[in-house]
């Protein structure tokens, strides 16, 4: 289920993330890299075939026959007895699930034997888009303290110290996006790589997407917000390569990304006069459109006559509920 980012969390991320980020940097120095990263690989081997199997199976179900079997399973984890019952791990999954998983474990494997910088990429995207959809921003506010104190983060990180590149180039996990810049010499082989780390995209990502939320608010039938910071996205990073080829230095991408994902909405809304129904904006009470989920299913027991009767209460009581309190998003 999705979680949401409050103010407060917005102001507390830089100060979680620099201590995150620095007690990685005193592991790379104190113990070996070797074994640091033997166990994380194992760590986002799990992670990444779950992610993945998420992102490709609406994809997926498209290829799927209409007579394919198609069985529901659980897989349930639970702690203590009685009222005191706990649930760990509760996860429900069907036949075209566990291909997907399947088809994932083959990735998955790859990038633990190989390291290969394809694998690494697909677990890394799986990764970014499991986190704009599972993170939300609740306004505007909050989503400019956040990116505002990430830009602080990633300018000291970056040119304050060698920490942030230190444990970018030993961490040997899909925490970033890596492109081959020898690619043209070296083929599917190349080595020398150029990284964007998953923050630069998962930060700007879940704003953008709240602005998104906000053009679907306006009900004008247009996505101006959601356009112009994703155009403003692409700016900013192309300006982060550009700026990165010149001085031949690695570059906090949130140097220039935060202050064009920012601006260029803060102008557009200038310009159409929504500066205060853009910060008023509260996109809790939001339903975004197509995006059904299911969060759990039905027990199937009994005599037909009891199943009829129980169904039918079922198709009848989430009507009521959804005209009392939509489903936040």
């Amino acid at each position: 289920m999705p979680e949401t980012i409050t103010s407060r969390d917005a102001a507390r991320f830089p100060i979680v993330a620099s201590c995150t980020l620095f007690g990685l940097y005193l592991f790379f120095k104190i113990f070996s890299q070797e074994y640091i990263n033997l166990l994380l690989s194992m760590y986002f081997f799990v992670l990444g075939i779950l992610a993945l199997s998420h992102t490709i199976s609406p994809i997926m179900n498209k290829f799927f026959p209409a007579n394919f079997p198609s069985k529901q399973y659980q897989l349930l984890f639970t702690q203590g007895s009685g009222e005191n019952k706990e649930e760990i791990v509760n996860y429900e999954f069907d036949s075209k699930d566990l291909v997907c998983l399947a088809m994932s474990s083959v990735v998955g494997v790859w990038y633990l034997l190989r390291k290969h910088w394809i694998a690494n990429n697909l677990f890394g995207l799986a990764f970014s888009l499991n986190g704009v959809e599972l993170l939300h921003l609740n306004n505007v506010s909050t989503g400019c303290i956040l990116l505002g104190g990430l830009f602080v983060y990633d300018v000291f990180w970056v040119f304050g110290t060698n920490v942030m590149v230190t444990v970018a180039k030993s961490f040997e996990a899909p925490i970033k996006l890596v492109f081959p810049q020898d690619l043209l010499e070296k083929g599917l082989e190349a080595d020398n790589f150029a990284m964007l780390g998953l923050g630069d995209v998962v930060i700007p990502g879940i704003f953008i997407a709240l602005l998104l939320r906000f053009d679907i608010s306006l009900k004008k039938n247009t996505h101006t917000y959601f356009y112009t910071s994703f155009v403003a996205y692409i700016f900013g990073l192309g300006l982060t390569i550009f700026i990165m080829h010149i001085f031949k230095h690695a570059q906090p991408a949130l140097l220039y990304l935060v202050p064009a994902c920012i601006g260029f909405p803060l102008l557009v809304a200038l310009v159409k006069g929504e500066v205060t129904e853009m910060f008023s904006y509260e996109s809790s009470a939001e339903i975004l459109p197509h995006t059904p989920r299911l969060t759990h299913f039905p027990t199937v027991s009994g005599s037909p006559a009891s199943l009829a009767d129980s169904m039918q209460q079922k198709l009848s009581c989430p009507r009521r509920r959804r005209q009392q309190s939509p489903s936040a998003m």
